[in-house]
């Protein structure tokens, strides 16, 4: 009897606890808190299963679900996005030369924010040195599979505030050239050499520039020298040689060092690296050459790779440079050194912001999932936005930022769709700064043909970026349509330039 008994207490305390396990998932499916950010829609009157209200909660979840098993990320599960901010275009101007060689480029070399961020936005500029901010967007066109009345384009721009030659701080430059035997190959070396005797031109007097050269061991052909002594400096640049080895290891040390002797306190103070990317003596591992290159940055002295030739080492100076408070830029040409060398190097010597982040919030009454497009290698957690140990990304005058996010609203979503934050350091100061501002579902309304030239030529920069990764967001355009899409989108050299690249990948894709 006794027994019996207590096999009774033992069922009754197993379904007593099986009910509370019940309850406590139901309240935790209908409520997954988060400082409140992750309930359920306000106003949404979710009833028991079964009734009209239980019903539509479990189309809600299942939207959901698909929207995840698509890649878009839940508000629900996590309704904020952060990334560091990323200036690099290489990734474009590398993958423009190999498609127009009649190749593919690499999946791996393919960054999709790299091919957005080479388009010049409109963006309007903020009056002090921090960003402006904005926001707007679209309806996904027709020709995208599976565009449905939900579907929607988010453009989130950054802009700085552009500066002129006479306005802008003096600068100290320390050239570091790669004359190794792989840089006698056509469109390495002389394309350097060009691009250095015009630069020179284009710096004030009162700048200063050091040349070093590396290839199985480092040298200085030229000390720090102020600008006026042109000619010393041109004989520097003549006087760089194919010969060896890469040792880009000792090429840097060296060139660092100089930098530092050459220190110019209230200047500028940068080390640009003129290299294919391809170390084959010394470190050939990019991780010690990073702590290095971190600690530099902390004293002032940023990075800036500039990649030449059709062999080239993208992984290598991408990861130099994001570890450097710098970026990465592509040379192709000499329409292409001539464009970097004249208009957009000596503009962006200075800096306007250090650790760079942004950070989107999205309404989860409002966007039922989303996906940034790119940023893959450059995505924070939430914690880190304000966390300013954490590093972001450098940032130049007039220099434009942008983050494309394909995302899907609710049913009848109206009023707030999201807050964009960014937030930065100051370069002299390293006093952090941030910025916010609220965006409104109508901002994402207009239908994409009406949309602003820049923004669609943004999505076929991205989606032709996409398909040439091989993602599978790839699969939900035809680059036929990206190419219609470009053509009608503005008559400038730089959308000339995407459409002939569309051109060659159809070639070779289709």
């Amino acid at each position: 009897m006794a027994s019996r008994f207590l096999q009774h207490l033992r069922v009754a305390a197993v379904a007593t606890l099986t009910l509370a396990l019940v309850a406590a998932c139901g309240a935790d499916s209908y409520d997954r808190s988060d400082s409140g950010k992750n309930a359920a829609p306000a106003g949404t009157a979710y009833g028991p299963p079964g009734t009209p209200e239980g019903l539509a909660r479990g189309a809600a979840t299942d939207e959901a679900a698909d929207r995840a098993a698509a890649g878009e990320v839940s508000t629900s599960e996590r309704p904020v996005s952060t990334f560091a901010v990323d200036v690099d275009t290489a990734s474009y101007g590398f993958a423009r030369r190999t498609l127009l060689a009649g190749q593919r480029p690499a999946a791996n070399t393919v960054r999709p924010e790299e091919f957005v961020n080479s388009f010049g936005q409109q963006y309007r500029e903020p009056d002090g040195n921090g960003f402006s901010i904005t926001a707007d967007g679209a309806h996904l066109p027709q020709t995208h599979r599976g565009a449905d009345d939900s579907a929607r384009l988010l453009r989130v721009g950054l802009q700085t505030r552009g500066e002129s030659s006479e306005s802008r701080p003096d600068a100290a430059l320390t050239f570091v050239v790669d004359v190794s035997g792989s840089m006698a190959e056509r469109g390495k070396l002389d394309l350097v050499q060009h691009g250095l005797n015009t630069l020179i031109d284009q710096l004030r007097p009162s700048d200063s520039v050091a040349v070093v050269s590396y290839s199985d061991r480092a040298s200085v052909l030229r000390p720090m020298t102020p600008v006026r002594d042109r000619e010393a400096l041109r004989d520097a640049i003549d006087r760089l040689k194919i010969a060896g080895s890469t040792n880009l290891e000792a090429g840097l040390r060296l060139g660092y060092d100089t930098a530092r002797n050459g220190f110019r306190s209230g200047a500028t103070n940068r080390v640009i690296l003129l290299s294919d990317g391809l170390p084959n003596v010394g470190t050939t591992d990019a991780a010690p050459l990073v702590r290095e290159i971190q600690e530099a940055a902390a004293k002032q002295i940023t990075l800036l790779g500039v990649g030449v030739g059709s062999d080239y080492g993208d992984k290598f100076m991408e990861q130099l440079a994001d570890k450097g408070d710098g970026y990465v830029v592509y040379v192709s040409d000499q329409a292409e050194a001539d464009r970097v060398f004249v208009q957009q190097l000596p503009a962006t010597v200075a800096l306007r912001a250090l650790d760079a982040k942004a950070q989107v919030e999205f309404d989860s009454n409002t966007v039922l999932s989303y996906r940034l497009i790119g940023y893959d290698d450059r995505a924070l957690s939430s914690s880190d936005f304000r966390n300013d140990r954490v590093d972001g990304g450098e940032v130049g005058p007039g220099h434009s930022v942008t983050a494309l996010y394909a995302l899907h609203l609710r049913p009848g979503a109206q009023g707030h769709l999201a807050d964009v934050r960014v937030r930065w350091q100051d370069p002299k100061t390293r006093e952090p700064s941030e910025l916010s501002q609220p965006v409104r579902v109508t901002a994402v309304d207009e239908e994409f043909g009406q949309a602003v030239a820049p923004l669609r030529v943004d999505y076929a920069a991205a989606f032709l970026a996409e398909v040439l990764r091989g993602s599978r967001y790839g699969e939900d355009v035809r680059l036929n349509d990206l190419r219609t899409i470009a053509r009608n989108s503005g008559e400038s050299q730089q959308v000339r330039d995407l459409d002939d690249m569309i051109g060659a990948a159809i070639q070779l894709y289709n």
